[in-house]
């Protein structure tokens, strides 16, 4: 686990002066890494302080980097993706993100203060985020116990988890090539249906469209084909993490998913975050995870060390709002659907990175997995309109008189994520948004 140092320090200020703000995301001890472009400039890696993006690469050309380890990390920040900085050192990393701190700083903290140069700043208004690595490979688990039995409950309600649930994480390999970043559109899917009452099925738009409210990781250092990383490691592999929406159309997933699970139905859109925030940042907010009942069997060995259940866990809460087209047009504010903790997670991200490579599958630099959807015991923390809505059955109500089901053509879904604990500055992870836009019907 990353150790908690002097860049967490809860009396740090910035001279950015919307990073000192109490309800920014991206406060000085945060310090997350992306990749974001101005009009007619190639991309470059940055990182979020208050409002601005701080240019890693203008750093380097004004010479402000001194150590060897912080200068190696910003080299492999000359690029247009994070799969060199997710590559490197963890040392280097650790020593770059220092140095940014130090920079940062406000004069009363120890720092330069503003006379470093507004040049290295670029507004966020000004700036558009890109998926922030090359993503070889995206694998989505099924890590959230509670999702896992409301699920089940609705097809299987005598016995909702499956025989394997306790023992092994869950998991199903994505589609990397239909990843978007934040606020980029998703169309509705087209695909083949079976109404309940219909002889034949059907192929036209999903009418059951759904969001899924995920945290994921990217991978850090890889391991090599053939060789299992073991859990006690495994957190040596984990970058950084970000927000996940896991678009999912439910009923096009009821006809295609036996046997061989989610196919179409999952892999036309997947929405993250642009910033990653560090292993490292999130250090003060790692948690126990989630305690094994009596009656439950504890994992087997290569699931298992005593790092993994003192801090596995990490203290995250996850919001999902949605905001209607008509709710846009009223000038309101976006409603809250859900809130949920990936403390409540029943596989830790260590044991999700562990159990991945146990049959010597090799992870690399850059490759993304998510939690799946993040869901608790009560009903105002599941993660989708499936369980919100019994399958449609409950419909919400809106506060202008709108009810929702599933997702309607304009609705925008926002997922926020936020780490706090007592004594530490709080933390953000940046929106993770989508439109939903009208399928395109093409005659076959």
């Amino acid at each position: 686990m990353a150790a908690i140092n002097e860049t967490h320090d809860p009396a740090l200020r910035s001279w950015v002066e919307t990073a000192n703000d109490p309800a920014t995301d991206f406060p000085i001890q945060n310090l997350p890494f992306g990749v974001f472009s101005r009009a007619g400039v190639e991309p470059r890696v940055g990182v979020a302080i208050g409002d601005q993006i701080l240019d890693v690469s203008a750093c380097l050309e004004a010479n402000l980097l001194e150590s060897d380890a912080a200068f190696a990390a910003a080299e492999a920040c000359r690029s247009t993706t994070l799969n060199g900085l997710m590559a490197a050192d963890r040392l280097s990393v650790s020593g770059l993100r220092l140095e940014l701190s130090r920079l940062l700083r406000d004069e009363e903290s120890g720092g330069p203060g503003a006379r470093v140069g507004s040049s290295l700043l670029v507004p966020m208004t000004e700036a558009r985020m890109h998926v922030p690595a090359d993503i070889g490979d995206y694998t989505d688990f099924y890590a959230s116990i509670d999702h896992a039995t409301n699920i089940g409950k609705m097809f299987r309600p005598d016995n909702p988890l499956l025989p394997n649930y306790r023992h092994v994480p869950i998991g199903y390999h994505g589609r990397a090539s239909s990843i978007v970043a934040s606020g980029a559109t998703v169309r509705r899917p087209l695909g083949q249906t079976k109404p309940a009452d219909a002889e034949s099925p059907v192929f036209g738009p999903s009418k059951l469209l759904d969001y899924e409210a995920e945290v994921g990781f990217y991978i850090a250092g890889g391991n090599r084909r053939g060789e299992p990383i073991p859990i006690a490691r495994a957190e040596e592999h984990i970058f950084g993490f970000c927000l996940v929406n896991d678009w999912s159309a439910r009923d096009i997933q009821a006809w295609e998913y036996q046997p061989l699970g989610p196919f179409l139905a999952k892999n036309f859109a997947t929405t993250v975050s642009p910033w990653v925030v560090t292993s490292e940042a999130l250090a003060p907010f790692r948690a126990p995870a989630r305690a094994r009942g009596a009656d439950e069997p504890a994992p087997l060995p290569y699931l298992s060390s005593a790092g993994n259940e003192e801090e596995g866990g990490l203290a995250l809460t996850l919001d999902v709002l949605l905001l209607t087209e008509r709710m846009r047009a009223e000038g309101a504010e976006p409603y809250r659907l859900s809130r949920g903790s990936l403390t409540d997670m029943y596989w830790t991200p260590a044991q999700m990175v562990a159990h991945h490579a146990s049959n010597g599958c090799n992870l690399r630099p850059g490759d993304l997995l998510a939690s799946g959807t993040v869901s608790g015991s009560s009903e105002d923390s599941r993660g989708c309109l499936m369980e919100l809505t019994s399958r449609g059955a409950k419909p919400i109500a809106l506060p202008n008189g709108e009810e929702r089901r599933f997702l309607h053509d304009g609705d925008e879904v926002v997922l926020r994520g936020c780490c706090r604990r007592t004594g530490f500055v709080s933390i953000g992870f940046g929106d993770c948004h989508g439109v939903v836009e009208p399928a395109v019907e093409k005659s076959y």
